[in-house]
């Protein structure tokens, strides 16, 4: 039978989409292999009844209808969120964090094989230590509601604002402030901008918190600058706001989607906030790029360091390099550093952190990444590392041929989007550059972003021959000589109808006290965090080398 909208269906959730939906396949009549079907707030394991809400000819979307049976995976949400999976921003909550680190981490191992066609497997995804409250910025929308202003955030591809003040991925602080102004904008008949009409004051509030020092800047994106008893607001925050340090007011008249306008000015206190981020002074103003979540991001810069390999005398080149903060935090062990990006106030942000830390190494250039690449490269400076942390969609081809042309040792790459990634260091790879390590990081929780930091080096063509190698074969232990981890997980799916990565069958070998081969070696890092192998795969798994008289 052909599936229709609005049917109701039983649903085996196997995977995982990298938006984070379930998917799950309805098997018809002539087709063996099903129509994927792909439900959002599922895990892998669950069997639901799905109500199917749409039906295109090479798959479809559904709905949980109920859970007949919940994945090991799921967790209680009962006293959590109140708005999870009506706004548009956590998309795994109801699971355990070890499983979201686990898909996360399969993720990418499935963009970097499938993509990129590379054979290597990502080191333990490095996990935060706690995958709430961690946005030091929020920037909730504010519209017309029948009694009072509606204070939230977009609801999934729409302008539909889900009201919601106290979202527990920020600090409990921010949905207090956000209270605060609720009810001061009601007293002060302060009016809500409508995007229909174009009419009224208050478009967004805007919050910002220095983690280290504590300064706290609170900002109303607002159609005028006359705003109605600002100063009422000023000594309502001052009394209730430790650390306020900044009260703004940015104007923003246009019809559009962006959030900040270009002029605002200091209602009270100074026009910046000051954070500390890998032993480094940086000043913070509204516009400022500043990692939203501080303490992942001081595991993230460490690690793209760690790759880096300085040695006090390198050129760096950190393109695409926003504020600066990258490159800086390389500066002291490096040569000299050079940092490239498009975005004008970025550049002057990235100067003055650069001074205000008494850097004198560093420069920075305001220019498209390709272009001062190749300008760089027609000066005759050639880099020994280039760092490359792009937007989502990744890396030009017209950058990558540049990049491999002034030949640097080392290229250390940070992804926000797996699949771009594997496809540039697919093409990395046909230019000479090998992929060393691939190290996932989780650095916004809950949410189904998944940052990378991957290391590629420069073969020396003269004297390097390429052998094409099985790596398990390559790494052959005495244990795998009777079953390779493919025939494994071949076996696992086939008897249970599980999928288990490499990673969770060399946890469970050693374990058991078998021997594990160098390629799945234990984190070199105390900062990763390694997904836990569920039991029920660990299950499967031992009677999988059991069937293989491994034990």
């Amino acid at each position: 039978m052909q599936l229709e909208k609005n049917q109701v269906i039983p649903l085996k959730i196997t995977g995982m989409t990298a938006e984070g939906s379930g998917v799950g396949r309805y098997i018809s009549d002539g087709d063996e292999r099903g129509l994927a079907v792909f439900v959002p707030f599922t895990a892998v394991g669950d069997l639901i009844n799905c109500h199917i809400v749409k039906v295109n000819p090479t798959h479809a979307y559904g709905r949980v209808e109920e859970i007949l049976e919940p994945s090991s995976n799921r967790i209680e949400l009962e006293g959590d969120c109140s708005t999870f999976g009506r706004c548009g921003g956590c998309v795994w909550r109801h699971t355990s964090y070890e499983a979201e680190l686990d898909y996360k981490w399969q993720r990418v191992a499935d963009a970097l094989k499938r993509i990129g066609g590379l054979d290597i497997l990502p080191q333990p995804i490095v996990g935060a230590d706690n995958p709430d409250a961690y946005r030091n910025k929020a920037q909730y929308p504010v519209i017309p509601g029948e009694h009072r202003l509606m204070i939230g955030f977009y609801a999934p591809r729409s302008h539909r604002v889900v009201e919601q003040h106290h979202c527990l991925l920020q600090p409990l602080l921010f949905g207090d402030i956000v209270d605060l102004i609720s009810r001061w904008a009601k007293k002060a008949g302060v009016t809500a901008y409508d995007e229909a009409t174009q009419k009224g004051l208050l478009r967004h509030i805007y919050i910002r918190q220095a983690e280290v020092t504590g300064e706290v800047m609170v900002g109303l994106v607002c159609t005028s600058g006359k705003v109605p008893q600002i100063d009422t607001l000023v000594e309502l925050l001052k009394e209730k706001v430790a650390g306020l340090a900044s009260v703004m007011v940015n104007i923003n008249r246009e019809k559009t989607n962006v959030i900040l306008g270009v002029n605002e000015f200091v209602v009270w206190g100074k026009d910046y906030i000051t954070d500390e981020l890998c032993g480094l002074r940086f000043r913070l103003s509204m516009r400022s790029f500043y990692q939203v979540n501080r303490r992942q991001a001081e595991k993230l810069y460490t690690l793209a360091a760690e790759a880096a390999g300085l040695t006090g005398s390198e050129t760096v080149f950190d393109l695409y390099c926003g504020t600066g903060s990258i490159g800086l935090t390389m500066a002291k062990k490096a040569g000299q550093v050079i940092g490239v990006e498009i975005i004008e106030q970025s550049v002057e942000d990235a100067r003055r952190n650069a001074a205000e830390n008494d850097i004198d190494n560093a420069r920075f250039i305001c220019s498209d990444a390709a272009k001062a690449a190749e300008m760089l490269k027609s000066e005759g400076v050639n880099p020994d590392i280039v760092v490359l942390d792009p937007p989502r969609k990744g890396c030009d081809a017209e950058l990558i041929n540049t990049i491999a042309e002034m030949s640097p040792k080392r290229v250390v790459y940070i992804s926000c989007d797996p699949a771009t990634l594997a496809r540039d260091l697919k093409r990395f790879d046909e230019l000479g550059y090998k992929t060393q390590s691939v190290v996932p990081v989780d650095m916004f929780p809950r949410t189904a972003h998944v940052e990378t930091v991957c290391l590629l080096s420069k073969l020396n063509t003269e004297h390097h021959i390429e052998v094409d190698l099985e790596l398990n074969e390559l790494d052959l232990t005495s244990s795998e000589s009777k079953a390779t981890y493919e025939e494994i997980k071949d076996y696992v799916l086939k008897t249970t109808g599980l999928k288990v990565s490499s990673l969770y069958i060399s946890q469970v070998k050693r374990k058991l006290g078998l021997e594990v081969g160098v390629c799945y070696n234990l984190p070199e890092s105390d900062n990763a965090r390694v997904p836990e192998c569920p039991a029920e795969k660990e299950t499967a798994i031992t009677a999988a080398l059991k069937h293989f008289e491994m034990i």
